[in-house]
């Protein structure tokens, strides 16, 4: 073992590889690192702690020695933001993953960062309850992951993002002291927020260790419609939704090929999922239909079996491509411009009432092209997914806003050092 590598020995152990050397990393997990990181050196070896006080131990560690730190988790979205510079170590929080605590009564859910969404979901199934997020890969997600890259998906139409669910959070500073902020109850109105600046930090300013969540009842039965045709009608659609009593739990726009992809039909779409009370769903999902109809659109309603099928299928279709050169973006844009938008891309999503959006591209020059239209529209597109040599090339974020100076202070302030994920957020930062 080098040196490296045996300082963090003594602080987790050698048994069950808590430190793993980098020859040793399985080839896969080794492929996916070195496609984030902007240097031909490998980290020196992987760090497993198994506790936040272990954690803390080692990031401390790290930063006596001014070593560069990549935090992890199952690496789904490590592929997400900016190349990560010269990086020492790799640092994962897979075995910090325990319930710490599920207030059945309280709706509320604290659980350590390195535990899957997947399992997370069946713990709180068993009481009748979920956490109210949809992450890209749901199997594999971390909870760390997920506040660290902000990723919600369609349910945000009803619940909101990470940063409205999360009530509490604990963390490991850049200097490896322990901190805390919000609580375990959902009136929480002590200090700073710091549970939202984290969210969506990219493990920029500290590494997440436990969270805690509000939670809700599983809904009794749930209905999607499904409407397609013609762009002006598909708008007309998602306008009257946007401002009529009805009241989606999911709703989002869909570009002509995502349709027909997953053979709904043929043009523009719009899905909606209504979720409540048997009879709830069924007089909001037959209203909804009519008023597709009645625009000339063509409408569907799924249940059961078929309609939770249809909704794994669309994610699986925006965020996964054959395509070794896709490129994945992130947009905003004004919701009442997302149907225009969806009206010059072949594959793309966008949630009509938040304008949050993902789309897909084959070519750099599409990519420019579509966030020269967003930036000029008070919109914005980020690169999520691309090949390593285009994210050395391009800007990553295309931030264009003021607030980056506060940005590069708040870094300051968190990691003097800059060893926590440089160079992976706005600005380098």
């Amino acid at each position: 073992m080098s040196a490296l590598a045996l300082s963090f020995a003594s602080i987790v152990g050698k048994e069950n590889h808590a430190v793993c050397l980098w020859d040793n990393v399985p080839p896969s997990h080794q492929t996916a690192i070195l496609q984030v990181i902007d240097s031909k050196k490998p980290p020196h070896c992987i760090v497993y702690p198994h506790t936040t006080e272990q954690l803390a131990a080692v990031v401390a560690e790290a930063h006596r020695n001014r070593w560069r730190v990549l935090p992890y988790g199952s690496g789904s979205k490590l592929s997400w933001g900016g190349l990560v510079e010269n990086v020492d170590v790799v640092v994962s929080t897979e075995r910090i993953n325990q319930l710490v605590e599920h207030a059945v009564g309280d709706l509320t859910i604290t659980v350590e960062a390195g535990m899957k969404f997947s399992n997370l979901q069946a713990i709180l199934a068993n009481s009748r309850q979920f956490l109210a997020l949809d992450p890209t890969t749901p199997e594999s997600a971390t909870i760390g992951g997920i506040i660290a890259t902000a990723d919600t998906g369609s349910l945000r139409q009803r619940y909101g993002s990470v940063r409205d669910q999360l009530l509490g959070i604990t963390f490991v500073r850049a200097d490896g002291q322990i901190a805390k902020a919000g609580g375990r109850v959902v009136k929480n109105v002590a200090g700073y927020d710091l549970m939202k600046l984290l969210t969506g930090s990219y493990g920029t300013l500290g590494i997440i260790s436990q969270a805690t969540f509000r939670v809700y009842p599983l809904p009794e039965i749930s209905a999607t419609v499904v409407l397609t045709g013609e762009s002006k009608s598909v708008s007309q659609a998602a306008n009257i939704l946007r401002g009529s009593g009805l009241t989606p739990t999911q709703a989002d726009l869909l570009s002509t090929q995502l349709v027909s992809s997953l053979e709904l039909g043929k043009r523009l779409g719009l899905i909606v999922r209504f979720q409540s009370i048997a009879e709830s769903v069924k007089e909001q999902s037959d209203r909804f239909l009519e008023l597709g109809q009645q625009l000339g659109l063509n409408g569907v309603i799924y249940s059961a079996a078929d309609e939770a099928s249809l909704w794994q299928r669309l994610q699986e279709q925006i965020y996964s491509s054959t395509n070794k050169q896709a490129i994945t973006c992130k947009i905003g844009v004004l919701p009442t411009a997302a149907v225009e938008i969806l009206t010059h891309v072949e594959m793309g999503l966008i949630h009509i009432s938040s304008g949050l959006g993902v789309l897909q591209f084959n070519n750099p020059k599409q990519v420019l092209q579509m966030r020269d239209n967003l930036v000029s529209a008070k919109g914005f597109l980020s690169i999520l997914e691309a090949p390593m040599e285009l994210k050395q090339q391009l800007d990553v974020w295309g931030y264009t806003g003021n607030a980056l100076p506060l940005m590069r202070q708040i870094k300051a302030q968190f990691d003097s050092e800059k060893i926590l994920s440089p160079g992976r957020f706005v600005g380098g930062i």
